[in-house]
């Protein structure tokens, strides 16, 4: 029997959060742009001002997968945690652990009094969304990401 283990990633962690974000980078065939470093985690993410936090998933003290978000303001909505990235090592998938992450992430939107949480997907990745739509989630089609690089 697989022991599984599923908690909030501390300071310690942040080799093992920049691997999987590096393999993510690959999967999502843009490995060259992970321009973050290892100390940009530790600043921005275990500090007194921290800017996000994370789950991390093992299998049998093996690293399977991780959710890390961070909260947004909608003048719309009200506070949003935004899901940056959901991942699951590719020797891991098919094992529930994309739901344990992010039915935890959703919980952690609820314990927080989000009042939702948003996040992309990539249009060629069916697996993701057909995941996602289990979900209830909404694929909005009008707006257009946009961003600038400094």
């Amino acid at each position: 029997m697989d022991k599984i283990t599923l908690r909030r990633a501390e300071k310690e962690d942040i080799p093992l959060i920049f691997s999987l974000v590096k393999e993510l980078a690959l999967f999502e065939r843009a490995p060259d742009e992970v321009t973050a470093s290892m100390e940009d985690y530790e600043i921005n993410g275990f500090s007194d001002n921290a800017l996000f936090d994370a789950f991390l998933l093992f299998e049998n003290d093996q690293l399977a997968g991780f959710s890390l978000w961070y909260f947004r303001f909608s003048t719309w909505k009200g506070k949003r945690l935004y899901l940056e990235d959901l991942f699951v090592k590719s020797e891991f998938r098919s094992k529930g652990y994309g739901k344990l992450l992010m039915e935890a992430t959703i919980a952690e939107a609820k314990a927080t009094n989000s009042k939702g949480l948003m996040w992309q997907v990539l249009d060629w990745n069916t697996s993701a969304i057909d995941f996602y739509k289990k979900y209830g989630a909404r694929f909005d089609s009008e707006w257009v990401n946009v961003h600038i690089d400094l």
